[in-house]
């Protein structure tokens, strides 16, 4: 008769989760960028809000113009912190495909917002005035983008259960 099949389980392609991280942090940024300009008059202001995680709030002050250190600052928090969320969007919707991707990427990303302006906000108080619809749809479009491109990008793989 033959041996029985082991169960299999599909497992987590971490390129693909980095990747989509580095994209979707990328477009998010520029999302914001685009908007913080449109809206609040500079592009700067959430460059100069991300570095504030780590420089504080001497960042802040207007004007919000180009600074490269301040710049340098804010991609070494944003990416990092758009890779992890990318890869905890990619751990918990990876084996549903292309469109639970992008809708849960969605939820994950408006999700994140509400965490990082309700919650974080305790701890950077500076965040609260940019509580918006812009953050909001931003955060959405980080979520769904990150769950896309890591289902377009995802070489599936699958592993033995043991049981």
């Amino acid at each position: 008769m033959g041996h029985p099949k082991p169960k299999m389980r599909q497992v987590v392609d971490w390129r693909a989760a980095i990747w989509a991280g580095i994209i979707s942090g990328a477009v998010f940024l520029v999302v914001n960028m685009i908007l913080t300009d449109a809206y609040l008059g500079s592009p700067w202001v959430i460059v100069r809000l991300a570095a504030s995680i780590l420089m504080g709030t001497k960042v802040l002050p207007p004007p919000a113009t180009f600074d490269a250190a301040i710049f340098s600052v804010a991609l070494l928090v944003h990416l990092p912190l758009s890779i992890i969320f990318a890869s905890l969007i990619a751990l918990v919707l990876h084996r549903w495909g292309m469109i639970v991707g992008i809708l849960g990427g969605a939820f994950f990303g408006l999700a994140l917002y509400f965490i990082n302006f309700y919650t974080f906000s305790a701890i950077f108080p500076w965040f609260f005035p940019l509580r918006s619809w812009m953050m909001a749809l931003s955060h959405l479009i980080f979520g769904a983008l990150a769950g896309g491109v890591y289902e377009a990008l995802e070489v599936e793989k699958f592993v033995p259960v043991e049981e």
